[in-house]
């Protein structure tokens, strides 16, 4: 059976980067990169109506397909391959950790000592639980465990949250929002891993804020930032921070 074309277009303002070989939009929460469920907005989908699919060596034709992880209810920079050759060579590329991820992220500020220094690194090794569709943290070399590593700093400090800026180094299930909660500390909004509450918008406050990537076919790098899309005074102020 004809499946029905998506009845949404990504707008203009939300694509980063586009050509022949890739594409990067500005993700919104809500919007799924790969196994869309039911009331999630099926990307693949969206982007190869929107822009056509692009034919492989072989002359089939190929849809848009994500080359990283980004959870459903985070924001921000997501990179999609337009070809097969472009999609194994940006493959590689992630693996080999030549890919920069940077996130921002709000955090709820415990009470008592905050068990971050201003800047580190977190080691921990994640297990996915899959029944729950959660990742869960082990300080400690663990069977059945992936090492997930990643660099924070914080560039910001409230009276209810914290603000981290996080270079993502390996790409793991749930990796920021395990290691975070390993730690007592939870995104906002981010009630699978112990926030307090849930966003009124929905999402977390987490946001994929700039990538840079080999390009697959040009000797160059690629790199962009993403907007918040749902700016108000905790991103102004996150905003502000990160220029001081």
């Amino acid at each position: 059976m004809k499946q029905p074309k998506p009845s949404i277009e990504i707008e203009l303002e939300r694509i980063l980067y586009i050509d022949d070989y890739c594409i990067v939009i500005n993700k919104a929460s809500g919007e799924a990169a790969e196994g869309a469920g039911p009331g999630m907005t099926d990307l693949p989908a969206v982007l190869a109506e929107q822009f056509g699919r692009r034919k492989s060596s072989g002359g089939k034709t190929f849809a848009p397909a994500a080359v990283h992880r980004l959870d459903v209810p985070v924001t921000g920079c997501m990179l999609f391959a337009r070809t097969p050759e472009a999609l194994d060579f940006l493959n590689r590329q992630f693996a080999q950790r030549k890919a920069d991820k940077r996130y921002w992220a709000v955090v709820e500020n415990p009470a008592g000592t905050l068990p971050l220094s201003e800047e580190g690194e977190l080691i921990h090794w994640i297990e996915v639980d899959a029944r729950r569709n959660k990742s869960i943290c082990y300080t400690e070399e663990h069977p059945r465990c992936k090492k997930a590593e990643l660099r924070y700093r914080i560039i910001g400090r409230g009276e209810h949250y914290i603000f981290l800026e996080i270079q993502l180094i390996t790409g793991r299930h749930h990796q920021i929002r395990a290691q975070l909660e390993a730690l007592g500390l939870h995104i906002k909004g981010d009630l699978k891993y112990g926030a307090k509450r849930s966003e009124k918008e929905g999402g977390i406050r987490l946001h994929a804020r700039s990538l840079t990537f080999p390009h697959p076919k040009k000797d160059e790098e690629v790199s962009v930032t993403a907007p918040i899309l749902n700016r108000d005074n905790l991103w102004t102020a996150f905003e502000e921070s990160s220029l001081t």
